[in-house]
């Protein structure tokens, strides 16, 4: 169980990291409107999390434990899913990083829209579905509630990810602008995590 919670960590860790649509909004505000903003817009993300989580465990933790070929699907569908994005990384050309310059809002409608824009991207909802699965254990108690508490240290450790990003994204933007290499060689390790995840979770066995 501590091998596997590791691994949960350590690839949502990873995964955080990858420049994404939630990662931009948080490094825009910051250079936009300041540090705080960008603070602010990484809390209203994980807050969006905190949704997907409640949507994950409603969804799935029934059928983790009541029907086997039901995981079975879920895991190769997650398998599938995990696979293909992780291959669309690894050969994905001249990755950019796109930071927009944001019009002034209030700090509570910063939150508002980090928390919208997160609950609906579809995207993040399969990226849930797909991932979160691995980490369950069948013989270690309730299934629902390992799946909220996964899905509860996934936004937390976002949070704590992705405010230190905005908190100095002003410089580190223009490092990373700088330095193409570095976002690529970041899109290159997610896409390997996300391929051995996904390979994982395909051989996997019902415990």
């Amino acid at each position: 169980m501590e091998v596997i919670t590791l691994l949960f960590v350590l690839s949502s860790i990873i995964i955080i990291l990858t420049p994404g649509q939630d990662m931009m909004m948080v490094m825009s505000q910051s250079i936009s409107h300041g540090k705080k903003a960008g603070i602010i817009t990484a809390l209203g993300v994980s807050f969006g999390l905190l949704g997907h989580t409640l949507l994950a465990t409603i969804g799935l933790g029934s059928l983790l434990m009541t029907s086997t070929w039901l995981f079975d699907v879920i895991k190769f569908i997650g398998a599938a899913y995990l696979i293909y994005i992780g291959y669309q990384l690894l050969v994905s050309k001249e990755p950019k990083l796109a930071i927009k310059t944001l019009p002034k809002a209030s700090y509570k409608k910063m939150f508002i829209q980090g928390a919208l824009t997160n609950i609906m991207n579809p995207k993040i909802a399969i990226f849930y579905f797909s991932y979160l699965p691995q980490f369950v254990t069948l013989n270690e108690g309730n299934q629902s509630l390992q799946l909220f508490i996964l899905g509860i240290t996934y936004a937390i450790l976002a949070f704590f990810i992705k405010a230190p990003i905005g908190f100095i994204s002003g410089v580190l933007s223009l490092w990373i602008k700088s330095r193409p290499m570095v976002l690529r060689y970041i899109n290159k390790t997610s896409g390997v995590i996300l391929i051995g995840l996904g390979l994982k979770l395909a051989t996997q066995e019902r415990a």
